[in-house]
């Protein structure tokens, strides 16, 4: 049996990081990009099913997905097993069934009902229309696979296998020298990590700071990531009042209040010397950058959204919950989830708003309350270790 990889591609992101990780381990026959795009390196020399890239219209790729099938039919063989991430990708595989005969095994990373934003009517349909016809479905959470099951994909085809974390080598990077950027952290930073997107909410993050700033003069905000967003947020943290450092534009100093930061190739040298790690995602499936944050023993407060921050910091409760208020969980802080809407400078704080300017200030202040949390953060990363996982992997695609 011959396995292959297949994923939209290589250009930043939490389902290329696990592909990346996963590939020493499974060691597939071949990696098919469907775009050119790549950031994260690899050995194995990937294989381009399209000249296209992430500035591609997204319409046109959609409509390009019968043409992708093809091309990857072509190098694959009867009985081989495609294992695919990311949504597009995913369609591309069971497509390509019509060509020829082979095993569709899709990871599925995003909660189905709540994460379709953008082309979200199509998308809806695809997945519908594409999925059950997959052999087997990896969920990435319980929550993903709950969502799976709403759309009448049977309960039978799936498998949830969390996301796997090299925890040695994350704490051996958080060791690293910060170098030029050292200066920044002799003040508190609260940091975050995550692609500049609709999904990540880094705006409300930079209202709550806002007001934090109040209560807390020499606070700072690191935000790690790209993203069709950074534009919107840069100038929203400008028109807030906040000094904002750019990466690509300013001279570094201690003198600002937030730094964009970019995509950074070791965020957890960053992450490791922050006091918070904070989340306010409005949507998810199994957020990388929360887990890694905890294996760098940093306290983490995160919005209750759809999946995955619950079933990691308090997995012994019902992951259908979401909370409206705080809740101090068992391995960090779950906060109600904002909506799925942009903010103006001038906008009031909301409720839920203030809530999170309460618990910010809160865990800034108690030292003995992130002291616990920090410890409570690592002993919880320990159990997304690789090799658990690399385990359930094996037992999928040989068993």
């Amino acid at each position: 049996m011959k396995l292959y990889f297949l994923i939209n591609s290589l250009a930043g992101g939490g389902a290329e990081k696990v592909l990346v990780r996963l590939l020493p381990y499974l060691r597939p026959e071949r990696l098919f990009l469907l775009e050119k795009d790549i950031t994260y390196q690899v050995t194995q020399e990937p294989i381009f099913l399209s000249s296209h890239s992430k500035n591609t219209n997204p319409i046109l790729k959609t409509f390009f997905i019968s043409i992708y099938a093809y091309r990857l039919a072509k190098n694959i063989e009867e009985n081989s097993v495609v294992v695919s991430f990311l949504e597009r990708a995913n369609f591309v595989n069971v497509f390509a069934k019509l060509y020829k005969k082979h095993k569709a095994v899709m990871s599925v990373r995003m909660d189905q009902d709540k994460g379709h934003i953008g082309l979200r009517k199509l998308n809806k349909f695809l997945v519908k229309l594409f999925y059950p016809k997959a052999d087997l479905l990896i969920a990435v959470s319980e929550g993903v696979k709950r969502s799976l099951i709403s759309l009448g994909i049977e309960e039978k085809k799936i498998r949830v296998i969390y996301n796997p974390y090299p925890i040695e080598n994350i704490e051996k990077l958080a060791k690293e020298d910060l170098k030029e950027f050292k200066s920044i952290f002799e003040s508190p930073v609260i940091t975050t990590v995550g692609r500049l997107t609709k999904q990540k909410g880094q705006w409300y993050l930079l209202k709550v700071f806002k007001n934090l700033k109040e209560k807390h003069k020499d606070v700072k905000l690191a935000i790690l990531g790209e993203g069709e967003l950074k534009e919107y947020l840069v100038k929203l943290s400008e028109e807030l009042g906040l000094k904002t450092f750019v990466w690509d534009r300013d001279k570094l100093s201690e003198d600002f209040d937030v730094y964009f930061l970019g995509f950074q190739k070791n965020p957890f040298k960053f992450i490791a010397r922050a006091k918070l790690f904070v989340f306010p995602s409005l949507w998810e499936g199994f957020p990388n950058a929360l887990v890694e944050a905890m294996a760098c023993g940093v306290p983490v407060v995160s919005s209750d959204c759809r999946s995955g921050p619950r079933e990691i910091l308090a997995p012994n409760t019902d992951v259908e919950y979401q909370t409206n208020k705080p809740e101090f969980a068992e391995y960090g802080v779950l906060m109600p989830t904002f909506e799925v809407k942009f903010k103006s400078a001038r906008e009031p704080l909301e409720e839920k708003e203030k809530m999170w300017v309460e618990i910010l200030n809160r865990m800034l202040m108690d030292q003995s309350l992130r002291e616990e949390y920090s410890k409570k953060s690592k002993k919880r990363a320990e159990d997304f270790r690789m090799e658990a996982v690399i385990q359930k992997w094996m037992e999928v695609l040989h068993g």
